[in-house]
C-alpha cells in the first residue's frame, strides 16, 4: 500500500506508545509516508517485532526504536538529548502514550496516579517542549503534533477521575499550543476518541469492572481513529473526535448544562 495523491510525507516520525494499540496502527498507516520512523515504549520485544514488520512493508524507511519508561524524567531527558544530538529531526511528533486506572479515586495507588500523571501530561509536554524549536528551525510548516486525549476530556469522570483530568490538560493544552504556533505554520491537533478495543482498557480496568450499558456502541475501530486523525491534521482541525457516535456524544455534551453533566455522571458510579 503506498502513499495515496494528497497525503502529507514526512521526514521523521516520532510516536510514543508505539507498542500497541493507536500507537501501533499509526506506525503502520504511516510506513509509506515518511522517511524514518522513530518508535518509543517500553516493552522491547514488541518493539523489535514491529519495526521488523514495518521494515519488511517499507524496506526503504529507516526504523528506530527506543526503550524508554517515560515517566522518568532523567530517562526521557537522556532519549531526548541522543536524539538530537545524532542529527534525528522528527517533523511529525504524536504524543500517544497514556494510562488509565479505573476505579475510585481512594482506592487508586498512588504510585499508579503519579505514573498516570507523568505519562499522560508531563512526559507529553517534555517531549513537545524540547522538539518544538527544531521545527521553528525548518522554518513555516516544519512540523506538526498530534496529541491523544480522549473524549474523557470534556467530561468529569468518577472512577475514572484523574484520567479524565490528565486528558482535560492534554485538549486545553493542545488547543492553546496550537494558536501559539499558528504563525509557525506548525500544526497541533488533539485526537479526542471514545472507547477503542485495544489493550489499554484491560489494564485500566478492573478484574471485577462491568462494561457501562450502551458503551459498546460507542467503540470505533482503531484503524478509523488513526485514518480520521491523519485526515484531520492535514486539514489543520483543531480537534478530532472520530466515529459519528463519538462526535455526536462530543457535540452533545457541548450543549448540556453542567448540572445536567453532574446528574448524568453520577448516575454512572458502580453499585
Amino acid at each position: 500500500m503506498m502513499s495515496e495523491p494528497g497525503e502529507s510525507f514526512y521526514d521523521s516520525v516520532l510516536i510514543t506508545g508505539a507498542s500497541g494499540g493507536i500507537g501501533e496502527e499509526f506506525a503502520r498507516q504511516l510506513v509509506f509516508r515518511c522517511h524514518q520512523m522513530i518508535l518509543v515504549a517500553r516493552r522491547e520485544n514488541r518493539l523489535r517485532d514491529l519495526a521488523a514488520d514495518l521494515r519488511r512493508h517499507n524496506p526503504s524507511l529507516d526504523v528506530l526504536f527506543f526503550v524508554v519508561d517515560l515517566t522518568s524524567a532523567t530517562e526521557r531527558e537522556k532519549f531526548i538529548t541522543m536524539l538530537l544530538s545524532n542529527g534525528a529531526k522528527p517533523d511529525l511528533l504524536i504524543n500517544n502514550a497514556g494510562m488509565g486506572d479505573y476505579r475510585l479515586f481512594s482506592d487508586s495507588k498512588w504510585e499508579k496516579i503519579d505514573s498516570m500523571m507523568q505519562v499522560n501530561m508531563t512526559a507529553l509536554t517534555h517531549l513537545t517542549h524540547r522538539l518544538i524549536p527544531q521545527m521553528r528551525e525548518r522554518g513555516p510548516g516544519g512540523g506538526a503534533i498530534i496529541n491523544v486525549s480522549s473524549l474523557a476530556s470534556i467530561l468529569p469522570m468518577p472512577e475514572f477521575a484523574v484520567y479524565a483530568a490528565t486528558k482535560a490538560y492534554v485538549t486545553s493544552f493542545s488547543e492553546a499550543l496550537r494558536l501559539e504556533l499558528k504563525g509557525d505554520g506548525i500544526p497541533v491537533m488533539a485526537l479526542c476518541p471514545g472507547p477503542v478495543h485495544t489493550e489499554f482498557g484491560s489494564v485500566a480496568m478492573p478484574a471485577d469492572a462491568q462494561e457501562l450499558p450502551g458503551r459498546e456502541m460507542f467503540y470505533v475501530d482503531k484503524a478509523v481513529v488513526v485514518e480520521k486523525a491523519l485526515r484531520g491534521l492535514s486539514r489543520h482541525k483543531a480537534r478530532v473526535y472520530p466515529g459519528w457516535q463519538v462526535a455526536l456524544a462530543a457535540a452533545g455534551i457541548s450543549l448540556l448544562p453542567l448540572a445536567v453533566i453532574r446528574l448524568v455522571m453520577s448516575s454512572r458510579l458502580r453499585k
